[in-house]
């Protein structure tokens, strides 16, 4: 069987889970790292694989997982999928997925490419899970509470703040859908803790959450790559009230994160050229194997 060529672009947090999950999987072979860099300063665990600054140095990719701030998600996928390479990303910005998906989708669909686009856990595995139990109870009320936990999202948009050397945001849920954001700055020389504050407070990331920041002289010191989240869905079927569901899970972040790019990856290869989120894809697409092996395991 022929592996799926993947190249992994960026090689943060995510990037480097990327690369261990694709080792994991049986069906994957890597392509190469794309980092901005190149191979400069290669990393060690890097040394068996093509490390290059443009996608373009690589050779016969099928799929660019791309492991990039969310903001840069979209400039990417504009990028690559004019190669003929498609993309999948873990973009998170909730309100803006929508618009993303139909730009893409116009792109997608002229180039004969897919693209996987919110393929996280938040947005991504949990709205699966989500549709799921709203089918379940079509009339009611879901609640999705996050944490305690790291936000990679939060955390990165702090970082690109003025006078920000490093960041952490802790995502602390007080139920009902509703959560409160520890903010964890390590401030450049000079930089006025105050002012740091009012822009993270303004940006679109945290304006609709209590939000407190604080000043600690090193964020390594207080970092935490957990996280989780509790969903419930009580409503009704059919007729019938109380009906109530629930789903929890503790997890490693960006390791989960990278495990749900590498599925979404494997499923891109199966789907007609177009635009997706998770929810569109069936999700028996994102397990290696034989379908009909699947199925007699699984149903």
């Amino acid at each position: 069987m022929k592996k799926i060529r993947a190249a992994v672009v960026g090689y943060g947090n995510i990037g480097r889970f990327a690369v261990e999950a694709l080792e994991a999987a049986p069906d994957f072979e890597i392509a190469g790292v794309v980092r901005r860099q190149g191979a400069e300063n290669k990393p060690l665990e890097l040394t068996p694989y093509e490390v290059v600054a443009d996608i373009k140095e690589l050779k016969d990719v099928d799929v660019a997982i791309l492991a990039t701030p969310t903001r840069s998600c979209e400039e990417y996928a504009r990028q690559i999928v004019p190669q003929g390479i498609n993309t999948v990303d873990s973009f998170d910005i909730h309100t803006n997925i929508r618009g993303y998906r139909e730009r893409q989708m116009e792109l997608n669909k002229q180039t004969g490419t897919v693209s996987v686009i919110a393929a996280g856990w938040d947005p991504g595995s949990d709205s699966i899970v989500r549709t799921l139990l709203q089918s379940l109870a079509p009339k009611g009320l879901s609640y999705t509470n996050f944490g305690p936990g790291m936000s990679m999202g939060h955390s990165v948009c702090v970082r690109s703040k003025e006078g920000v050397k490093n960041a952490l945001s802790m995502t602390i849920p007080l139920g009902e859908g509703i959560h409160r954001r520890m903010v964890y700055v390590e401030l450049e020389e000079g930089a006025v803790l105050a002012d740091v504050e009012k822009a993270i407070k303004a940006d679109p990331y945290f304006a609709s959450d209590e939000t407190h920041v604080f000043q600690v002289a090193s964020v390594d010191d207080v970092r935490d790559m957990g996280h989780g989240v509790n969903l419930v869905r009580k409503g009704v079927s059919g007729k019938t009230q109380n009906q109530r569901f629930e789903f929890n899970m503790q997890i490693n972040n960006p390791a989960l994160t990278a495990q749900v790019l590498v599925n979404v990856a494997r499923a891109s290869m199966r789907q007609q050229p177009g635009c997706y989120t998770m929810v569109e894809l069936p999700v028996i697409d994102m397990l290696p194997g034989d379908r009909a092996d699947l199925i007699e395991h699984l149903v």
